[in-house]
């Protein structure tokens, strides 16, 4: 190997340390406490100012660090929120040529156990935020008002379940199914009928506080949408 892959991969690895390094000043601090000015970090780090730029840029891209300018200027630490995490996440899946359906295939099992949970859910708001939300079924008679109830449907049962990475998983399903252009859901008025249905029926479930119908009615959901899904593919050749 030349001397000039050499300091390459030399370079490209003292940038992804001092990325990592950075990151980790950030974890070890408050969210949104000073890290330090970059004269300051290029001594703490022991980097050169170009190696140092590129890694802050890595770590900031991951919602590690924050940059601000002026008088109080620097580097601050940052946290990623769960959006960062699902755009990051459902990029990358597609990116590896991932499908709605292959995302509904694993997405299911979860959905299933977020249901059975959300019917131990102890926080008494989520409770009336979802009597609430049944109240308000019947007015989503539009693709669009459907998808903005199943949105708040998914939101609101993988809060209730009090798991984080349920949370995650179900919202990368639904982010990929807006992202799906190729599939046009709800535009058929009687599939806006069934799935009205199945949320009434799977409210019903966690409000009685019976999880395995509400399992039986997240299974259900599941198999639907992947039914339509299905049809709506074919139809496009």
């Amino acid at each position: 190997m030349g001397a000039g892959m050499n300091q390459v991969i030399h370079a490209e690895t003292l940038v992804a340390r001092t990325a990592r390094e950075l990151a980790q000043l950030s974890m070890d601090a408050e969210a949104g406490a000073f890290i330090g000015a970059e004269d300051e970090l290029l001594v703490r780090l022991g980097v050169s100012r170009p190696t140092f730029r590129q890694a802050a840029k890595i770590a900031e891209n991951d919602c590690l660090i924050s940059v601000r300018r002026g008088i109080k200027g620097g580097f601050y630490a940052s946290r990623p929120d769960a959006q960062d995490a699902i755009r990051t996440l459902a990029r990358y899946l597609r990116l590896n040529g991932t499908t709605l359906s292959d995302i509904m295939v694993v997405s299911r099992l979860v959905s299933e156990e977020a249901g059975a949970r959300a019917c131990a859910c102890a926080d008494a708001a989520l409770w009336a935020q979802l009597e609430d939300f049944v109240s308000r079924i019947d007015a989503s008679d539009t693709p669009a008002a459907l998808i903005k109830s199943e949105s708040e449907l998914v939101s609101l049962i993988s809060e209730m379940s009090g798991n984080p990475a349920i949370q995650l998983v179900m919202a990368i399903g639904f982010s990929f199914g807006m992202e799906e252009q190729r599939i046009a859901l709800y535009r058929n008025e009687d599939h806006r009928s069934i799935a009205r249905g199945l949320q009434r029926q799977l409210c019903q479930a966690i409000l009685e506080r019976d999880a395995e119908i509400a399992r039986v009615m997240m299974r259900r959901r599941s198999a639907t949408m992947l039914d339509w899904i299905s049809e709506a593919q074919a139809e496009a050749g």
